[in-house]
């Protein structure tokens, strides 16, 4: 079973009603396998959870304290897995671990009916389903009368959100726990025990490289320390050995969970501070992490029309542009005009004015009636629709004084005037306000209303 477990040992699969072997791993196991910790002593990170204060803190703290269903919830590598053997351990519950990538209804049924069994001997059970969002909502919906039950304990672990990837009825059942990507500190304590264990020295030069390329995921850690191992020959791992480990491996991203849409929040929020040092950097992240880079420029026309608006309309056309470019040069080198768009439009003034108006207009429409078209705005096309009075009394702006038809209205007869738009003194549509500004008065000395009703 593949699982998020920063240490995990190899063992043989459960027998119903035994433990999973607690035997030592055997020499030749992975690193990784034979550096598990034993106990919440030994584990390495997460103290946020783990601290005296905290809940889970406390736990381990007590003894014989009832362990709660929960989702552990973080990114690869921070030890999701580890933390739920040693929750079990602790309270001396029966072990049952699943993989919602591998497993079927036969294994769901399977560990219930060893849940069962153990109920019977008065132990609980805990069943552990790493990758729980891969199950759909009827293998989820399975779990939650054997959890409502006691049949089990439930520890569900996930590298999505547990908001939008688990069931409602099951998260209310169990409490979420979110877990942090390692730290500097915490990164280090492990490759400190990792050498240790290993029997190896370790340069600082190549220390550094490798917990840089851990990118906080302590098992990534574990196994370029082990390659390295391999790598650096009778001496110390150094640089060169650490950088023949590491080879080009890619920062975390995830191309459909919350890395990668933290990440294009982090980007469309830098372009709409003004931020445009910012906004190179996480575009880069994206690109360097494999983001698609046509979406990345499907949302950067988004921006240019959302923040910029008509503040400078030429953040739109840059934007296509871009896009264009990169279609047809592809990787690397249109990237570059992704770069060029993204930097126009942190740096020009900016204007949400579009975007609100687009957003009350359309509020309006989704609430009210489907009110007719006034007859002077209808089109007549036929001797007909003539005949019926579209179109008649109609106000041609163009042979209208400055091609304005002042006190003319076009909007449905009972609905009257409405005003969704208001430019901003920024950019051009500074100008765009004053322009309106002037028609709006001359409307209002038409219709003899005060401007600011027109």
């Amino acid at each position: 079973m593949e699982s998020d477990d920063l240490f995990a040992r190899e063992s043989p699969p459960a027998i119903p009603g035994e433990e999973r072997s607690t035997d030592e791993p055997l020499a030749h196991a992975p690193l990784a396998a034979r550096l598990r910790p034993r106990s919440i002593d030994d584990f390495v990170g997460q103290q946020h959870l783990l601290a005296d204060d905290q809940p889970l803190g406390r736990f381990f703290a007590s003894q014989g304290a009832p362990l709660h269903s929960m989702i552990l919830w973080g990114p690869p590598g921070v030890g999701k897995t580890t933390l739920a053997r040693l929750l079990a351990a602790h309270s001396g519950c029966h072990w049952i671990a699943l993989s919602a990538v591998l497993a079927g209804i036969k294994d769901v049924r399977g560990a219930i009916d060893e849940a069962r069994a153990m109920q019977m001997q008065g132990r609980q059970t805990v069943l552990f389903i790493d990758e729980v969002h891969r199950f759909n909502k009827a293998q989820q919906d399975g779990f939650l009368p054997h959890v409502e039950n006691g049949t089990v304990r439930f520890i569900g672990a996930t590298t999505e959100n547990p908001s939008f990837e688990v069931n409602s009825a099951l998260l209310s059942r169990a409490r979420v726990y979110v877990l942090k990507r390692l730290t500097g500190d915490d990164l280090a304590l492990l490759a400190e025990r990792a050498l240790a264990l290993a029997g190896r020295a370790c340069t600082n030069d190549g220390r550094d490289l490798l917990l840089r390329a851990a990118d906080g995921d302590g098992r990534r850690l574990l196994n370029l320390i082990e390659i390295a191992d391999q790598l650096a020959g009778e001496g110390a791992i150094d640089a060169a050995a650490a950088g023949a480990a590491a080879g080009d491996g890619q920062r975390q991203f995830d191309k459909g969970g919350d890395a990668f849409f933290d990440q294009i929040s982090a980007l469309h929020k830098a372009v709409r501070g003004s931020a445009p040092d910012a906004a190179l950097y996480w575009l880069c992240r994206m690109l360097d992490g494999g983001a698609d880079p046509a979406y990345v420029a499907r949302r950067v026309v988004r921006m240019a029309s959302e923040d910029i608006g008509n503040a400078d309309p030429r953040g739109l056309q840059l934007a296509l542009a871009a896009w264009d470019t990169y279609t047809r040069l592809g990787s690397p080198e249109g990237e570059l005009a992704l770069a060029q768009a993204v930097l126009y439009l942190a740096c020009v003034p900016k204007s949400n004015a579009a975007y609100v108006a687009f957003n009350a207009a359309m509020a309006e429409v989704r609430a009210g009636e489907s009110l007719p078209v006034p007859e002077h705005l209808r089109n007549a096309p036929t001797a007909l629709a003539k005949s019926l009075g579209h179109g008649e009394h109609y106000r041609y702006a163009h042979d209208e004084a400055d091609g304005y038809a002042a006190g003319e209205t076009y909007f449905p007869e009972a609905l009257g005037e409405r005003r969704y738009y208001a430019p901003l003194d920024r950019g051009l549509e500074a100008k765009i306000a004053q322009r309106l500004a002037t028609l709006r008065a001359r409307d209002a000395s038409v219709r003899g209303a005060p401007d600011d009703q027109a």
